[in-house]
């Protein structure tokens, strides 16, 4: 079974914790006893007497206030397919939750208010998904029961958002008439909509391709661990283990390794323990070559035609996700999969308005959930693709060089 990542967003109030409450409780992902506490901290009951919300608000705050404050993960299956939902706050000053939220996911599900259409949080989600190149955009117009289920309500909203989409491009945009509160549209197809011809939203979740989205043309490749035994019946073995990032390695593959640049071919290719004719992307691999060379964790093995960059300074979108300001010459940790470097802040070129898209000149005193376009020098030669390329080697974190904490989500240019 395959595994979709979603993120729902959408403005405070609009739904987004009840319609995965609805998606657990209708699916039956709930256990008994959750069940039994839902109902004992249920304020605001549908007709099931419970409050679906409560599923997702984790944080005592949240269920005081009804509002998420933190990214919530939920995890559930159907006969057909594994989900991991990122249920992400609706508030301005969350930005940096939305886009971490985000950053893992293949789907984005937008929820907007019957009864208020498109607004201005609409708009600053769907910029965040199109900065993050997201493929499919669910756009699930909620609380349809307050509109008395209007199919000329629906289309309006449609309407309103197919101008948004085609300003940033979203192209694969799939529209739901849905009441989260009363599970129309969700798990089971509603009578209140008898004009709405589509399918049902977990029919969606179940069937739309992400496959696609899997990067067989560049392979690539980056040491997690190098296994080397040491024993009497394994004494010459040397296996350079991790996950094929994308790309398929076969036995007789010549290949690189960077940054070092040095050619060599693939004597070997491992999985679950046993030898194999090929792997490929998201499979955990060991990976033999021909020649003894020095290769280390975090050093990258690809195929000789169709290498990524190797360079000492990469220009990059910088989400904020620290107290302390950003400012040029500030000096952090660049973690990029398995690989930590020194880095240093050259240029801050502009910010970008997460409202607008536009770049607004700003060179210094960058704050928190602020995006902003950086140049970084590393203290040796980094291994990427562009974000836009493959979002696996195009993103990292910067990390405080005192706190150790991660400050920064970087999408590389």
């Amino acid at each position: 079974m395959d595994i979709l990542r979603f993120i729902t967003a959408g403005s405070v109030d609009d739904g987004k914790s009840t319609l995965i409450g609805r998606l657990l409780y209708d699916s039956k992902n709930i256990l008994i006893d959750q069940l039994e506490a839902l109902e004992k901290q249920s304020k605001n009951k549908n007709e099931n007497g419970v409050d679906l919300a409560i599923l997702t608000d984790g944080l005592r705050a949240e269920r005081e206030q009804g509002i998420t404050i933190d990214v919530a993960y939920r995890y559930f299956s159907t006969p057909k397919r594994k989900f991991i939902i990122a249920d992400a706050p609706g508030h301005i000053q969350y930005t940096r939750n939305m886009i971490t939220g985000a950053s893992n996911s293949q789907l984005i599900i937008i929820l907007i208010d019957a009864r208020q259409g498109v607004i201005e949080q609409t708009r600053r989600h769907s910029i965040i998904a199109s900065l993050l190149k997201m493929k499919n955009v669910v756009v699930a117009i909620n609380k349809m029961d307050l509109v008395d289920y209007s199919e000329e309500v629906f289309n309006d909203i449609k309407a309103q958002y197919q101008l948004v989409a085609q300003k940033l491009g979203l192209e694969n945009v799939n529209y739901f008439p849905i009441s989260a509160f009363y599970g129309d549209n969700i798990v089971d197809k509603s009578e209140r909509t008898p004009w709405y011809k589509g399918s049902t939203l977990l029919n969606f979740l179940e069937t739309v391709d992400v496959n696609e989205d899997v990067n067989l043309e560049k392979a690539r490749f980056q040491v997690q661990y190098v296994i080397r035994p040491q024993t009497d019946e394994l004494h010459d073995y040397r296996g350079y283990s991790g996950q094929v990032i994308s790309g398929i390695y076969r036995k007789g593959d010549k290949v690189t390794i960077l940054p070092q640049n040095i050619e060599t071919k693939i004597s070997k290719v491992e999985t679950g323990g046993k030898e194999v004719d090929f792997v490929f992307a998201n499979q955990p691999a060991v990976l033999h070559t021909e020649d003894d060379i020095d290769i280390s964790r975090g050093d990258f093995i690809v195929k000789t035609d169709n290498q990524p960059k190797v360079e000492n300074e990469i220009d990059a979108v910088v989400c904020w996700l620290d107290k302390k300001e950003l400012n040029e010459g500030n000096k952090y940790f660049i973690q990029h999969k398995s690989k930590v470097l020194k880095a240093i802040v050259k240029e801050i070129d502009y910010k970008i308005d997460v409202n607008t898209l536009e770049n607004i000149p700003m060179y210094s005193g960058i704050k928190l959930n602020e995006v902003v376009k950086v140049r970084l020098k590393t203290s040796s030669p980094l291994v990427f693709d562009s974000f836009e390329e493959n979002n696996d080697t195009g993103s990292a974190i910067l990390i405080d060089e005192t706190s150790n904490s991660t400050v920064g989500a970087l999408m590389i240019l």
